[in-house]
């Protein structure tokens, strides 16, 4: 599931919320292991999420109303919490998404700002 021949990143400050609520409104609902998953898959290894790091997030989005959590039977037959975002989690995802591309855009221009 990991790449190792790449260094683990860093997650910056502010995006796991966002790459989280991301997984479930694209996914659908999904339990933390699953979610630590599939943002590896996603990245080519680049993010590994430790269950230390994942719970609080989600909780921190169920107490803001932006997930909503479940216990449910996974594939292999065990009871896991299930996340999936609400649709104030949904609104909240559309205006950060649009933050992050901003963001992006003002970095893009001052790192290019040295190049001419």
């Amino acid at each position: 599931m990991s790449n190792r021949g790449q260094p683990k990143s860093d997650v910056l400050q502010g995006t796991l919320d966002l790459m989280v609520l991301q997984t479930l409104d694209t996914l659908g609902p999904l339990h933390g292991y699953a979610i630590a998953a599939r943002l590896e898959q996603v990245s080519s290894g680049a993010v590994r999420l430790n269950m230390g790091t994942l719970y609080p997030c989600l909780m921190r989005l169920e107490q803001r109303g932006f997930v909503r959590a479940a216990w449910k039977v996974t594939e292999n037959n065990r009871k896991a919490r299930f996340y999936d975002v609400t649709a104030l989690g949904r609104r909240h995802l559309g205006k950060e998404k649009q933050e992050w591309d901003r963001t992006v855009s003002i970095m893009h221009a001052v790192l290019r700002e040295g190049a001419n």
